[in-house]
């Protein structure tokens, strides 16, 4: 039916869902040990969708060791990037309460290249200079795009205000429209990303991690999106990956926690203890 809402089921799921995440998972951790675990699944995922060769456990073991941790079969170039995206993502939560503008947006690309920028020629923080592609897409204009960049994110700033789109659609519809418009020479994906998380923040939702292997259906959505001038495979895909994430931890959580109770019981009955 013409005018129907497309997000109507998918968008009570996710509600939801969200509400037995906040109060199963949110509200069990410590605050900065949640930053953390975000923190590191993010950085790892974020980066490994451009190529990097960290795993979680490798990103976990750098965040917790910096730079003096044993690089085996990866490059310095790859730590900086992670280290890199840690700073930028730091940066973004504690001024969440920024506005969505040009300064913003070029602070979080300075500091989430700032280590590996240079080496490809390029200043961290400054928009490109010629048209951008990647793979066998070819972006926006590019002079057109920067130019149009202040208008874009101003509106983008209005709509969080005004709180009448659902955040998570918001988050997807920027993400979107920043990739395509693709307006630095490096790093558009992480701070595409980045940003998307920023929008959630402010509201308080949990943050889109796409995960490393979900690269290709990433971009198809993305690429979908483009060619039909229709925001619905972003959207959903956005959904579909927060969805997934949030019932995964709700279900581990759930696991964990029958398993412990479970162990205490049989402790009992042999009068071991506790089982782990």
């Amino acid at each position: 039916m013409e005018g129907k809402d497309p997000f109507v089921t998918i968008r009570k799921e996710y509600d939801s869902l969200r509400e037995e995440y906040d109060e199963t998972i949110v509200s069990a951790f410590d605050a900065d040990d949640f930053k953390r675990y975000n923190e590191i699944l993010f950085s790892a995922h974020s980066c490994g969708i451009e190529g990097n060769s960290f795993s979680v456990d490798d990103t976990r073991e750098l965040k917790e060791k910096g730079y003096a941790v044993n690089l085996v079969n990866k490059t310095l170039l790859e730590a900086f990037e992670i280290m890199d995206h840690f700073d930028a993502y730091g940066h973004m939560l504690e001024n969440h309460g920024s506005e969505l503008n040009e300064s913003f947006v070029k602070t979080i690309h300075r500091i989430a290249t700032k280590n590996t920028l240079p080496y490809k020629g390029h200043r961290p923080g400054e928009y490109a200079k010629t048209q951008m592609a990647a793979g066998d897409t070819i972006f926006r204009d590019t002079k057109r795009a920067i130019a149009n960049m202040p208008r874009l994110l101003s509106s983008f700033d209005d709509a969080i205000r005004d709180r009448k789109v659902p955040p998570l659609e918001l988050s997807a519809i920027f993400h979107k429209m920043f990739i395509y418009s693709h307006p630095f020479p490096d790093g558009n994906g992480r701070v595409g990303r980045l940003i998307s998380n920023f929008i959630l923040e402010k509201f308080k939702h949990p943050h889109v991690i796409i995960l490393k292997e979900e690269r290709q259906n990433y971009i198809d959505a993305l690429k979908a999106s483009e060619k039909h001038n229709n925001m619905l495979p972003i959207i959903n895909f956005f959904y579909d990956t927060s969805i997934k994430r949030m019932q995964k931890e709700i279900d581990q959580k759930k696991n964990l926690s029958k398993n412990f109770n479970l162990g205490i019981k049989n402790g009992r009955k042999s009068n071991k203890g506790i089982s782990y």
